[in-house]
């Protein structure tokens, strides 16, 4: 049989990018939808719980912070464990534990139980957000996985533009069935997610080699494609072990870049239904739960715009750094407005530049590692950097408290992300190495 030529094999990976991005990225997408909604709507909850638990405005940062202080823990032996046994069943168990605790929460009685149920429910989702973007590096080339990280992480504002009117509305049906508001929001959420993780069973794939909804010709083209990107970032830098990746100087700066991404995410994301309430005068429900979904619409369009920009320019960095200036200029902003419609402006911008700078970030370390390290790196990154979610809203709380303004908080966090925008660019200084010229690093698989 003839080999295909150089263009009918472009023509068979384009074939199959598109065909891949058909079958698994709505999938993904609804479950990162879902992932976010169980991690955030305790900012639904938030009033709720003061009143019916007693939970202080601390308490509720410190537990709405724990849990990425599971997740951090446990992201690296997730990734690992998911490189090992494949996304298919390891992503199902992700999100039926993940969902048996979330539901728990509508149990919830105490500070001590809420603290515990957070801290769980960051471990059962370890691995989740950085085992898609492995499972993304399985199945898209490095010159369309800006792309299709893309279009996974539209997840995040899909889930605050969904979540803002379904949680709200759940919290107004409080006292039926006997139950409060923020219990039906927890039980609804949390076994929705049971059920998509039994699911997922059934949609996912592990590896192009076993697709059985691929042509063969494309698998093969496909397969190619993906091991000449792996030769590529191995040609002159040797091996690199995940043992020594977690210990990876690069690695590390990474998780510091995502840390402030997430700082600035999360900062806002846990505090933007009483914020909207506060702006707008209304009580948290389901006219503030749509004035929340406001900024993420904005989001979702540039997500889907910028990244194919940045693909095709190949200017990940700088579009990233530039979006989360404009993201800490934006929260800057929200803080001070005396203008209703003004403060909502600065909201939308703020989610424009930290939604639509992440899929370029998560670019940049496929650029040194691959394989197992790969898996380690992703983990790591995303574990360090997601305590930005720890870190924001108590240090948040901080600021308010030490400088007596309730707007403080906002300024340190607006501060954090222009610093990421910083780090970003300086991520350059890294392509200038001799080693680094030709290739990154990659690692034994």
């Amino acid at each position: 049989m003839t080999p295909p030529s150089p263009s009918e094999q472009t023509a068979l990976v384009d074939s199959a990018v598109r065909r891949s991005v058909k079958r698994l990225i709505p999938f993904l997408l609804l479950m990162y939808v879902i992932a976010f909604l169980d991690r955030s709507n305790v900012g639904f909850a938030k009033e709720e719980l003061e009143v019916s638990i007693g939970l202080s405005a601390a308490a509720y940062a410190f537990g709405a912070g724990l849990f990425f202080v599971g997740y951090a823990v446990f992201e690296v032996p997730s990734n690992l464990i998911m490189h090992r046994v494949g996304a298919r069943w390891w992503m199902a168990r992700i999100m039926v534990t993940w969902g048996v605790v979330a539901t728990a929460f509508m149990f919830v009685q105490g500070e001590t139980m809420f603290y515990v149920l957070r801290f769980l429910l960051g471990v059962c989702e370890a691995g989740f957000f950085p085992g898609v973007l492995l499972y993304l590096t399985y199945w898209f080339p490095e010159s369309r996985r800006a792309f299709a990280t893309g279009l996974f992480q539209m997840g995040l504002p899909l889930a605050n533009i969904v979540g803002g009117p379904l949680s709200g509305g759940l919290l107004e049906l409080d006292g039926f069935g006997g139950l409060a508001g923020y219990q039906w929001l927890f039980m609804v959420e949390g076994l929705v997610a049971v059920v998509v993780g039994v699911i997922a069973l059934f949609v996912l794939t592990d590896r192009p080699e076993t697709a059985r909804w691929m042509p063969a010709e494309e698998k093969a083209a496909l397969a190619a494609r993906l091991a000449e990107d792996d030769a590529a970032r191995g040609e002159t830098g040797g091996h690199l072990g995940w043992g020594k990746a977690l210990l990876n100087p690069r690695v590390l700066y990474f998780a510091l870049v995502c840390l402030c991404i997430q700082a600035a995410v999360y900062g806002l994301t846990f505090f933007l239904p009483t914020q909207v309430s506060a702006i707008t005068g209304r009580e948290v429900g389901f006219q503030v739960g749509l004035l929340t979904s406001i900024p993420w619409v904005c989001a979702l369009v540039t997500i889907a715009v910028v990244p194919r920009f940045a693909d095709r320019h190949r200017r990940h960095r700088e579009v990233g750094a530039a979006l989360l200036v404009l993201s800490g200029a934006g929260i800057a902003v929200s803080a001070v407005a005396q203008n209703a419609l003004v403060a909502m402006l600065a909201l939308c911008v703020a989610a424009v530049g930290f939604v639509t700078c992440q899929p370029l970030f998560w670019t940049l370390p496929t650029r040194y590692l691959s394989g197992a390290a790969l898996a380690a790196g992703f983990g790591l990154i995303n574990g360090l950097g997601n305590l930005g979610g720890f870190v924001a809203p108590n240090i948040r709380v901080w600021a308010e408290e030490t400088f007596d303004s309730t707007t403080a908080g906002l300024f340190v966090l607006g501060g954090i992300a222009v610093l990421g925008a910083v780090l970003l660019l300086a991520t350059k200084l890294m392509a200038t190495a001799p080693q680094d010229e030709a290739a990154p690093v990659a690692a034994t698989r």
